[in-house]
């Protein structure tokens, strides 16, 4: 007799229905799997037999084959332990496998036999919805499972608890959101805007970036703020809607991140070190896992001290910045992952760190400020919509008790703009909430079209300076922002001549 469970193999965001079947037939002891196992699958063997001692159940003492079908795509991962399980235990008549058809089941053994929490659980519960199938996951996994809105699921907390419930011994209760994963209006991220003593130049310019999307190159001296300004993006950007909420929190289930809540509510934030690796950032390795550029999808990825990176690593981050997704290339498969980021980065003005300021720069200025900027390509510097000076903060800034915005103030302006956004968006039959930090192509000439007076005064703003095409649009990208920041239809020149601050290039004076 072959038994047959269902179970889901990830490649990427992508889940893919695989197929495992057992059969016991008479001969020496042995157990096979095959079907492309990595080293992971292949140890479920020993799993698998400790948890049926476990339970005073014994292994079949025939020949016992797995097979994972369909069996040219590679299995990688733990989480066939279980659907080994339950297809042997089919295949020795302990269960009725006819009952698990329609049911898609993932887990982890324990030597023990319990089902420990594994990554990917709602890529798996999201599959099963789509084929409107049932879920067998771990206990630990519920919460994770139940936002893909599949509301038939079993989450057993060990092997026997479900084997007591499929053979109706006893009930395993459906699963309920705790009351710790609803998600909370006020959000407190333990940083606020109103932290920030002075800066109003650079936290208007971060209010811009973060209602269009932009990308943001800060420049200044060490203390100057930068890294501060930079943790306190993720506070005045709106919280993600129910789709990027979904699609992020893929990611970080594929990643074993997941947080306990179950959900990504919110914009992510990711500060990776300058030491990171070209695999870290992409992401890959053996599983193809996604990295830190993935990870901060629909959210912020903040490179601190810029021409510290790796090339390499830079030079990764142009096809994401322009296409919003990252491709993974290994010799079978190509597997692609979300890379939607916002990228906001700092760097000193050179090595030192004090190039423009007379009484502290070195001796090497301005060579030293020219070879430290020339560590990052002019392509890298064309992708930032913003590039701006942070000039280091005056002491008696610091002590002033003037009124500071705080960050829910600054992004409920935040989210009126885009908001406007979505609705324009959506007159040109859009679907996607198209921010004009990633429009391109027709919808971006229609956006930003200007009229005479306004066409005059760009031309001549830029016509003598070393701008290039592609700067020249998001200059255009980001005066449409400002212009939805004052709810007014077409680009004025005030407008491009405040974008046109937010464009500098040189040094400090």
């Amino acid at each position: 007799m072959v038994s047959k469970v269902r179970t889901v193999a990830f490649v990427g965001m992508k889940p893919i229905e695989v197929i495992v079947e057992a059969q016991i037939s008479p001969g020496l002891s042995s157990f096979c799997i095959v079907g492309l196992p990595d080293k992971a699958v292949g140890e479920a063997k020993e799993r698998v037999r400790s948890a049926f001692f476990q339970l005073g159940i014994g292994f079949p003492s025939g020949k016992v084959v797995v097979n994972m079908a369909p069996a040219d795509i590679p299995k990688a991962g733990s989480h066939y332990d279980l659907p080994i399980a339950l297809a042997i235990f089919g295949a020795m008549d302990v269960i009725d496998v006819l009952m698990l058809e329609s049911t898609v089941s993932v887990g982890e053994l324990g030597l023990d036999g319990t089902l420990p929490y594994i990554s990917g659980t709602i890529c798996a519960a999201m599959l099963a919805n789509e084929k409107n199938l049932s879920l067998i996951c771990p206990k630990k996994c519920e919460n994770e499972a139940l936002w893909s809105g599949n509301n038939n699921i079993i989450a057993a907390p060990s092997l026997i608890s479900l084997l007591n419930h499929i053979r109706g011994v006893t009930q395993i209760s459906s699963p309920e959101i705790s009351a710790n994963a609803v998600r909370s209006d006020e959000l407190d991220f333990g940083v606020d805007m109103a932290d920030v003593c002075g800066q109003l130049f650079v936290k208007r310019a971060l209010e811009v970036a973060a209602t269009g999307g932009h990308n943001v190159l800060m420049i200044g001296s060490p203390g100057s703020g930068k890294s501060m300004l930079a943790s306190r993006m993720r506070t005045i950007l709106p919280a993600l809607s129910a789709a990027e909420a979904l699609e992020t929190t893929c990611i970080y289930s594929l990643a074993g991140m997941l947080p306990k809540e179950g959900l990504v509510y919110y914009p992510p934030y990711r500060e990776p070190h300058n030491s990171a690796s070209l695999i870290s950032m992409v992401g890959g390795g053996s599983d193809a896992k996604p990295g830190e550029i993935s990870l901060a999808h629909n959210g912020v990825l903040f490179l601190d001290e810029l021409p510290e990176f790796q090339r390499s690593v830079i030079e990764a981050l142009r096809q994401p910045l322009e296409t919003g997704e990252i491709t993974i290339s290994r010799a079978k498969e190509h597997i692609t992952y979300p890379a939607n980021i916002q990228l906001i980065a700092a760097m000193n003005p050179c090595k030192c760190g004090y190039f423009g300021e007379t009484e502290r720069q070195c001796a090497k200025a301005p060579k030293c400020a020219v070879d430290y900027r020339n560590r990052i390509s002019g392509p890298i510097l064309d992708r930032f919509d913003i590039v701006i000076h942070v000039n280091s903060v005056k002491v008696s800034e610091l002590f002033q008790n003037m009124p500071k915005e705080n960050s829910a103030t600054i992004r409920g302006r935040v989210e009126g703009a885009r908001l406007l956004q979505k609705c324009r968006a959506k007159k040109f039959g859009l679907n996607l909430s198209y921010l004009n930090g990633k429009t391109q192509g027709k919808y971006l000439d229609e956006i930003t079209k200007l009229d005479a007076e306004t066409t005059n005064f760009f031309r001549k703003a830029v016509e003598n300076s070393s701008i290039s095409a592609r700067s020249c649009y998001k200059i255009l990208r980001v005066a449409r922002t400002i212009a939805d920041m004052k709810n007014e239809a077409s680009i004025k020149p005030y407008h491009i001549s405040e974008a046109l601050q937010y464009r500098v290039t040189g040094a400090p004076k």
